[in-house]
């Protein structure tokens, strides 16, 4: 059943939203330019605080841009998550370098990226931080369905 034009978003609605991500400089990290827009329910915590709370009260084929703090975001960047590995644990054949992605696996089994935030001898230090920590992030969203 589609959503009358002046509905608004509210808490426990499953709504479709376009959206395209940018830093304060105008770089973008992420869209849904070109792919289905993002579906998700509004309060459940499945996407940052700043982006549900951006979305509620908006209607269908509204925009609008809203900026979110790093505390509504990822959180500030933590130095405590950076943490010392000797080298001897990464894959043989790689080179790590500073700002180099790594995918790592959890003793659980779930795979994360971390960041190489520097290399001394046979230490190399890795920065489990969210790539987007102590950054303030800026959204253009356009909701596209409330169900």
């Amino acid at each position: 059943m589609a959503a009358k034009q002046d509905q608004r978003v509210k808490e426990g609605d499953v709504i479709k939203v376009h959206y395209t991500g940018t830093f304060d400089d105008g770089t973008v990290f992420d869209s849904s330019e070109g792919r289905d827009p993002l579906e998700f329910t509004v309060g459940k915590g499945t996407v940052i605080k700043g982006f549900d709370d951006g979305v509620r009260d908006m209607n269908v084929s509204q925009e609008k841009t809203i900026k979110v703090t790093s505390a509504d975001g990822y959180g500030e960047r933590d130095s405590s998550l950076v943490k010392a590995v000797p080298r001897k644990m990464l894959p043989p054949d790689l080179e790590p370098k500073p700002g180099m992605i790594l995918s790592m696996r959890a003793p659980t089994g779930q795979q994360f990226m971390v960041k190489v935030d520097k290399v001394e001898g046979e230490q190399v230090y890795l920065d489990l931080n969210h790539p987007l920590a102590g950054k303030n992030l800026n959204f253009k969203l356009k909701i596209v369905e409330i169900a």
